[in-house]
This record gives structure tokens, C-alpha cells and sequence, in this order.
């Protein structure tokens, strides 16, 4: 880890963080053409009229993270892990609390700015300037980020619509993307799922030189191997409440005694004292 680890500077702070989506049409006649003329004609009272039910996604989450750190985000299905990485990038307004940032957290891949119709390298173009990067130097760094995707190792795709590849070639270059570029906070959510072992150790690696550069890495990944290679803490959400927060290992254990998942357990380490947290929310 880098040296500077140790001044503990925050990058994002959470503060009683909760996040609730409404989900509508859970109210009695719902299918019937008189019930769906209602709901248009009482707009301004539609959680009420249309019977809108409110979904707790995240539920009093406080944390604080520092330069140079990669935190793992963990937990089972549904337990709000991309949605508090979608609050940390201002994609999500929160109900109750704040979400304090020094800096512009990304969101991997860019998603938003990339073009299916357009090729890959329009799209390189394309996720770069969205990032703040310029013209010169995303030219710069072109070939380096087409070599990084690796997805022109079987033939010239760089050339091809995005609508053309396979998931997996399309999450690699949107990492390569945002890789390209030092972050004060990066969010992934699943990159290093796709590819084969040789571009998740490339990209664990590039992960490593971005902590270097005082950027914070936040990690969201159901391969426990990804988050110890890569992560030194890890915060572990289910049911959207914070449950533990601590060293990789430690928690990891304690998920992996959760989930009833042995198969990815470590050879024994060595590692610093220090203790994880578990959450205990109020009643």
C-alpha cells in the first residue's frame, strides 16, 4: 500500500445513508382501464392514488474512506451494493443522510456515454471526453487502452459496432476506458467478472497503480477472490444494512461462514492487527 495511506484522508463519506425506490401499481383494480384513468387524473397525489409501495434498498449506511484504500463492497442478491456505488456517484438521490465526496467519483464503463451503433474506436473517443479527458490525449493513449481490452486479439473489432460484441468484450474496453484516466474515486461494479485470468490480473494490477495515485477503488463483486487480490478492506451489505466493515480477511470469513461458501479460502497469511467492525443497527 502506498505510504500516503497513513495521513488517512477522506475521500467519501457516508453519513446514516438511506435509499428507497418506489415501485408503483400495487393498489386494488390495477389492471382495469378505469383504475389507469384514475392514476392519470390524480398525478400530483400518485403515491397515494396508484398505491406506490417504498422499497428500503439501503438503510442507515455510515462508512469513511481514505486515499490509496480499495474497499470491497459484499453481500447476497439484492443487499443494495450497486445502489450505494450509484448514490456514491450522484446517480441516486438519498432519502435520509449525506454522501460527502473530495473529488469526482466515476462510475466504471461509462455507460451512459457509450454508443452501441458506433465502433469501438468512436466509443474510445466517446468515454474519454466524458471523463474530461482531451482529444490529444485520449490519441495518446489509444492503442495502450485498445491493447489493454484485448479485444482485437482475434481480429480487427476495434473497427466493428459495440452492438457487435460479446458482454464480456464490451466490459472490457469500458473498463480499458476508465482505466485510462487517474480517479480521485473509482467505482466498479463487476468489471473484473468478465475475461480470462490473464486481463483480471492485468486489470487488479492498474487497480493497484490507481491506489498509488492517492485515487480510492470501490469494488462491487460476488468473486471473493477478485476482492482479496484486490481490496485490503471490505464492507459487507445485506438487506441493505451495513453488517461488517473491516480487513479483507476478516470479513470475508464471516461471509463465507454466512453464504456457507468455502471454496475460494485463502492459503494462511500473515497480516497487520486489526480488528473488524461489525454494524450493529438501531432498533
Amino acid at each position: 500500500m502506498a505510504d500516503h495511506t497513513s495521513e488517512k484522508i477522506p475521500t467519501v463519506i457516508a453519513d446514516g445513508v438511506d435509499i428507497v425506490y418506489r415501485v408503483n401499481g400495487t393498489g386494488a383494480g390495477r389492471g382495469s382501464a378505469t383504475a389507469a384513468l384514475n392514476r392519470i387524473l390524480r398525478r400530483k397525489n400518485a403515491e397515494k392514488a396508484a398505491g406506490v409501495r417504498k422499497v428500503h434498498a439501503v438503510r442507515n449506511v455510515s462508512f469513511v474512506a481514505h486515499r490509496g484504500e480499495a474497499i470491497g463492497l459484499i453481500g447476497t442478491n439484492g443487499s443494495g451494493k450497486s445502489t450505494l456505488l450509484k448514490a456514491v456517484a450522484g446517480l441516486l438521490p438519498v432519502e435520509n443522510g449525506h454522501i460527502y465526496t473530495d473529488g469526482q467519483p466515476s462510475l466504471l464503463g461509462v455507460n451512459a456515454a457509450l454508443m452501441n451503433d458506433l465502433t469501438g474506436e468512436r466509443n474510445v473517443y466517446l468515454g474519454g471526453l466524458a471523463m474530461g479527458m482531451s482529444r490529444e490525449q485520449i490519441k495518446e493513449r489509444y492503442e495502450e487502452i485498445v491493447d489493454f481490452s484485448g479485444i482485437n486479439d482475434k481480429g480487427d473489432f476495434i473497427t466493428l459496432p459495440m452492438r457487435t460484441y460479446s458482454s464480456g468484450m464490451a466490459a472490457r474496453l469500458r473498463f480499458s476506458i476508465a482505466a485510462a484516466k487517474d480517479h480521485d474515486v473509482l467505482l466498479i461494479d463487476e468489471a473484473l467478472a468478465t475475461g480470462d485470468a490473464n486481463f483480471r490480473k492485468r486489470s487488479e494490477a492498474r487497480i493497484r497503480d490507481l491506489r498509488k495515485s492517492a485515487g480510492t477503488v470501490f469494488l462491487v463483486s460476488h468473486n471473493n477472490k477478485s476482492i482479496r487480490d484486490t481490496c485490503d478492506r471490505v464492507l459487507w451489505l445485506e438487506r441493505g444494512e451495513l453488517r461488517m466493515d473491516g480487513p479483507t480477511e476478516d470479513v470475508l470469513a464471516e461471509y463465507e461462514a454466512f453464504t456457507g461458501d468455502k471454496t475460494t479460502k485463502p492459503k494462511p497469511k500473515p497480516r497487520p492487527k486489526a480488528t473488524a467492525t461489525k454494524v450493529t443497527q438501531p432498533s
